[in-house]
C-alpha cells in the first residue's frame, strides 16, 4: 500500500539544518517530489529524484537542498542546510505510481530565532 508519511520537520534558526524523511512508499526505485506551501500560495516543487535516482531541484533551493533515497528501504529524505526564514513552510511528499498521484499529510518547517 502506498501513503507517504513525512516526518523531521520542526523549528530550526537562521543557518541550521533539518533532514525530512518520506516513508510508506510502498516501492523502492519510484519517482518522489518534495514540495512546499505557505499560507495563501500555491505548492511549489523544489525536488524531485526519479526512479534511476537523477535528482533535480528549483533554483530557490539548489545548493542548499539535497533528495536522496535510502536504497535499503523505501525511504527518501531531504537534507535541509542552510536554511533561511523564507523557507518556512509545510513540506509535502509526492509520489507518482502507475499514473496516481499520492500525497503525504505534511510536516511544518519554521525556520525562526
Amino acid at each position: 500500500q502506498v501513503q507517504p508519511v513525512e516526518s523531521g520537520g520542526g523549528l530550526v534558526q537562521p543557518g541550521g539544518s533539518l533532514r525530512l524523511s518520506c516513508d510508506g512508499l510502498g516501492s523502492r526505485s519510484v519517482f518522489v517530489g518534495w514540495y512546499r506551501q505557505t499560507p495563501g500560495e500555491q505548492r511549489e516543487l523544489i525536488a524531485t529524484i526519479t526512479g534511476a535516482d537523477y535528482t533535480n531541484y528549483a533554483d530557490s533551493v539548489k545548493g542548499r537542498f539535497t533528495i536522496s533515497r535510502d536504497n535499503a528501504k523505501d525511504t527518501v529524505y531531504l537534507q535541509m542546510n542552510s536554511l533561511k526564514s523564507e523557507d518556512t513552510a509545510v513540506y509535502y511528499c509526492e509520489t507518482i505510481q502507475f499514473g496516481t498521484n499520492y500525497w503525504g499529510q505534511g510536516t511544518q518547517v519554521t525556520v525562526s530565532s
